[in-house]
Order: structure tokens, then C-alpha cells, then sequence
């Protein structure tokens, strides 16, 4: 059960989802479907098929298991590979002139990776938590632009942080202080992002 929660939120899918609430619950809805699916299409491109793929190949070229790849040294090119995927899909999405709200999400995202790329270099911290952080970091935010009570949405995300962390303790790849913290940076990340960038 551990293992399907993992891999069921795991960190590439959660600026996909952020994006599909965005689209589905905000005026941006008005948006024609075929517009909003093309952005949806190349977001998930380059946040989680491209650096989902690269990573694995990467592993597989390594002959490391998952578990192994989790040491907390073998991290940095699994970040510098997603950051850079990132960074693809912050200038495509800039270049097409969309809206900031949409490319907002994914540069929050972003800088959500790089700081946990950079605390990595001394500790190991959850990027599991910090994605989820950055989910309530994002409602939040997003509470702030558009004037809505966040409190149902952010109670349902702290549920899902705490089995998300809980998870990970379970499968021994984080302390409790590496999933708070990594919760927390990516609130603070997030929030950061998409009210200041």
C-alpha cells in the first residue's frame, strides 16, 4: 500500500493536476477545449513523460534499483534532468504567451525542484512532501488571487500529505523531519512562485 501511494502521487503529476483544477474550477474553463488540452498535452510532456523516461533510462544505464537510486548522492542528476525538463516547458509555455496563471503553476513547480536539488547537496528531503506542500502552497496562492475559502481543499491535501509521508517513512526512504521539511519547502516555494514570480 505504501509503494501505490508513492507512486500514485508522486512529484511529476501533481503540476498536471494543479493545472486540471485550474482549468476545470477558474474562468480560465472558458478557455476553448482544444487550446486547454494542447497546454495540458505539453505539460505533460515535459513534467512527467520526458523526465520520467529519461530518469528511468538513466537508472536502467546506472543498473541502480529505485531504492538505490534514492541515496541521497545518486539524486542529482534525476533533479538536473527534471529541472531542466522544467525549464523546456516554462520557456514553451512563454513563448506561446499563455496565461501567467497557467505557466505560474509549472514555475512554481520548478522552483520547488530546485530548492530541494539544492538542500539535497547536504540533506536528503522529501520531494514526495514537498510536491504536496506545493499543492497547498498553490491553493493558497490561488485562494489569495481569486478570493476563495481554501479550507475543505487544503483539509484534503493535509490528509494526503500525511499518508503520502507516512508512506514514504514506511518504505524507509525519509525521516519525519525530511517529510516535514520537504513539505514545508514546498509550501513556501509555491506560494512564493505563483503570488511573486
Amino acid at each position: 500500500m505504501a509503494r501505490f501511494v508513492s507512486m500514485l502521487f508522486t512529484p511529476f503529476y501533481l503540476p498536471l493536476f494543479g493545472l486540471i483544477i485550474l482549468f476545470t474550477l477558474s474562468y480560465l474553463a472558458l478557455l476553448p477545449v482544444g487550446y486547454r488540452l494542447q497546454i495540458i498535452i505539453v505539460v505533460y510532456l515535459f513534467t512527467i513523460l520526458l523526465p520520467t523516461y529519461l530518469i528511468h533510462f538513466y537508472r536502467k544505464h546506472q543498473g541502480w534499483t529505485l531504492i538505490e537510486l534514492g541515496h541521497r548522492e545518486r539524486r542529482m542528476v534525476p533533479y538536473a534532468i527534471s529541472i531542466v525538463c522544467y525549464l523546456l516547458c516554462v520557456w514553451l509555455l512563454k513563448s506561446w504567451h499563455v496565461f501567467h496563471f497557467v505557466g505560474s503553476i509549472v514555475m512554481a513547480a520548478l522552483l520547488v525542484q530546485i530548492v530541494c536539488a539544492i538542500i539535497n547537496t547536504w540533506w536528503k528531503i522529501s520531494t514526495h512532501t514537498a510536491a504536496i506542500g506545493g499543492v497547498a502552497g498553490s491553493l493558497f496562492a490561488f485562494s489569495q488571487i481569486f478570493g476563495f475559502n481554501p479550507v475543505w481543499w487544503l483539509c484534503v491535501v493535509l490528509v494526503v500529505a500525511g499518508v503520502l509521508g507516512s508512506a514514504r517513512m514506511i518504505l524507509r526512504q525519509h525521516s519525519l523531519s525530511q517529510v516535514i521539511g520537504g513539505f514545508f519547502v514546498g509550501l513556501v516555494c509555491a506560494a512564493i512562485g505563483i503570488l511573486f514570480l
